[in-house]
């Protein structure tokens, strides 16, 4: 479901624990094992701030059909070139919407995997939520998972 909505609403909370959230474009991963999240932002000051206090993150997904996913997870840096470079080339080979090419959408600075204005964020997820549209207007609960 996540990955045919594709844009979420990502929240952190600033050291005073306010929430602040941001729309951005994850791509996840299942090993066959552990499911990771990648999303290629900007490490701006609030965003450094906020996962330095707490290293969290809530990504909420919504469709007009009213399906709704949700992955609640750790939220690292990741700062190795190896790794920035193997996410770098899976958005840019992924199919569109999901894939994207990051040097294409305009963002000053997002020349490649080595440009200093570009964060890598890994996701982990420690709690999982999915409703579809028509579940909940029959009543039905949400499917979850936790660890």
């Amino acid at each position: 479901m996540a990955h045919s909505i594709v844009w979420c609403t990502v929240s952190t909370t600033d050291p005073a624990g306010r929430p602040r959230s941001r729309i951005l474009h994850p791509i996840w991963e299942w090993d066959g094992q552990e499911l990771t999240g990648w999303i290629f932002t900007g490490p701006t000051p609030a965003k450094l701030a906020h996962l330095a206090h707490s290293p969290y993150v809530a990504c909420n997904y919504w469709a007009p059909t009213h399906d709704t996913c949700l992955a609640e997870c750790g939220a690292e840096w990741v700062d190795d070139l190896e790794t920035k470079t193997k996410v770098w080339e899976l958005f840019r080979s992924t199919p569109e919407p999901l894939g994207y090419n990051p040097a294409g959408i305009g963002v000053p600075g997002w020349d490649g995997p080595e440009s200093p204005g570009i964060g890598l964020l890994r996701l982990r997820p420690w709690r999982l939520r999915v409703l579809e549209g028509k579940e909940f207007l029959q009543g039905f609960s949400a499917a979850s998972w936790r660890e």
